[in-house]
C-alpha cells in the first residue's frame, strides 16, 4: 500500500513539474521529448515518467508518434477550435450557476481586483508586473466560475483544458497588448452577474470567448 501511495505521490509531483515547464516555455509545444529528457526536466525518477506518459496521452498534452517519439501537443487550428468550443460550453453553464448563488461581497470583491488593475494601467502604464497581475486576475475570474459549480469532473476536465487554453495565449496572442480590453470585457460580465441576470451574463461570457478564440486564429 505505501508503496502504491509513494508511486501515485512521485506520477502526481512529475506532473505538477511538467506542467509548469511547459507553462515556462521549458519544453513548447511541438517539441519531440523522449522519457530521459522528461526525467532531467521534472528531476523525477524514470519510474515516474513512465507513469506519467499515459496520463498526458490521455489528456491529449503529448502524442506518441512511431520512430519519432513522443511529441508535446502543436497548437493547430484544430486544438484552438476545440478548446475554446470545450471551454464556452462549461463556463456558459458555470457563469449562469455563479450568478444566481454567488454572495454581493463575493461578486463585488472581483470588480474591485479588476479595477485595482486598470487604476494601476493608468498610473503606471502597462509594466510587465501589471501584465503578469492581469494575467492572473484572468485567469482568477474564470476559475471562480467554474469552481462555483462544486463539481469535481467539471474542476478537472476544466483544468486540463485551461492548460492547453494558456498554451495557446502563450503562443498566439498573450495579453500584453489587451490588458484594458480584457478588463472591461470582464467588467461588463460582472455587470450582469451584479445584476443577478444569468442569460445576459452568458451572453457577454460568449463574446468574450469568442473574441478570445477570434485573435488566437489571427481573426478580427
Amino acid at each position: 500500500m505505501r508503496n502504491d501511495e509513494g508511486s501515485t505521490k512521485q506520477r502526481d509531483q512529475a506532473y505538477r513539474s511538467f506542467t509548469r515547464h511547459l507553462l515556462a516555455s521549458d519544453i513548447r509545444p511541438g517539441q519531440f521529448v523522449s522519457q530521459r529528457e522528461l526525467v532531467a526536466l521534472t528531476q523525477m525518477p524514470l519510474g515516474a515518467i513512465r507513469e506519467l506518459v499515459p496520463r498526458l496521452e490521455a489528456e491529449g498534452l503529448i502524442t506518441t508518434i512511431p520512430q519519432r517519439g513522443m511529441q508535446i501537443a502543436p497548437i493547430d487550428f484544430s486544438l484552438v477550435r476545440d478548446a475554446y468550443q470545450f471551454r464556452l460550453i462549461l463556463e456558459k453553464e458555470a457563469v449562469r450557476h455563479f450568478t444566481a448563488t454567488a454572495s454581493d461581497e463575493a461578486i463585488a470583491a472581483i470588480r474591485d481586483s479588476h479595477e485595482a488593475i486598470l487604476k494601476r494601467v493608468e498610473t503606471e502604464g502597462t509594466t510587465a508586473d501589471i501584465v503578469s497581475d492581469a494575467q492572473s486576475v484572468d485567469w482568477g475570474f474564470h476559475d471562480i466560475l467554474i469552481e462555483s459549480l462544486g463539481n469535481e469532473i467539471v474542476t478537472n476536465t476544466y483544468r486540463v483544458n485551461s492548460l492547453k487554453i494558456r498554451l495557446i495565449r502563450q503562443e498566439l496572442i498573450r495579453i500584453d497588448g489587451h490588458v484594458v480590453p480584457v478588463m472591461h470585457e470582464h467588467l461588463g460580465i460582472i455587470a450582469e452577474i451584479e445584476k443577478r441576470h444569468a442569460d445576459a451574463a452568458a451572453i457577454a461570457l460568449e463574446r468574450h470567448i469568442v473574441g478570445a478564440r477570434q485573435r488566437a486564429l489571427g481573426m478580427p
